[in-house]
């Protein structure tokens, strides 16, 4: 007789379920929990990134905002006016340079070079956005630049505005500088 191999016909049935396992419970913790040590960084960074932006661009906008509230003060002058002040606001209509007066052949008062402020042509503004007669306290600076051409009857008039406080992330400062021209 031979010999055979007595295999039992279950045997060869393969178990479906064999092999096959999921995750347990723990796995599933630690796994969310690198998960969320992972977000909490991010979100940390987002934070801090989101408050910056914001706070920058508000003191940018705020520069934007007093150069023109200033240029618009100039602008509404009279062309010959050379006794306004506009040093202060309102605009008093004696202590002041005015827009220079008659000025001619390429004359410029006044100035915009940053950290070289020129009496009567400057001013400063609070935190609160009021201005104010010192830099002491202030929060910005604002000076001005007037140039009449050769001819007497054309007057340039720029403005600049710089944040005095330094900047959380050690950027420069923002500033703005507006240009308008006033004829005759």
């Amino acid at each position: 007789m031979k010999k055979g191999l007595n295999i039992d016909a279950s045997a060869l049935v393969r178990n479906p379920h064999r092999g096959e396992r999921g995750m347990t419970l723990l796995e599933t913790v630690i796994a969310l929990l690198v998960m969320m040590i992972g977000v909490m960084g991010v979100m940390g960074v987002l934070a801090i990134a989101v408050t910056q932006n914001w706070s920058q661009g508000n003191v940018t906008s705020r520069t934007t905002e007093y150069a023109q509230d200033k240029l618009e003060q100039l602008l509404a002058l009279n062309f010959t006016d050379s006794a306004s002040n506009t040093a202060v606001y309102p605009t008093n209509s004696t202590g002041g340079t005015g827009l220079g007066g008659t000025m001619a052949g390429n004359a410029t008062v006044g100035g915009v070079v940053d950290g070289s402020p020129v009496t009567d042509y400057v001013d400063y503004i609070d935190p609160s956005g009021n201005q104010q007669g010192t830099r002491y306290g202030a929060s910005y600076v604002r000076q001005w630049r007037i140039s009449t051409n050769a001819a007497g009857n054309l007057k340039t008039i720029t403005v600049f505005v710089k944040a005095l406080n330094a900047s959380p992330n050690g950027t420069a400062a923002p500033t703005t500088t507006l240009v308008s021209m006033k004829s005759q």
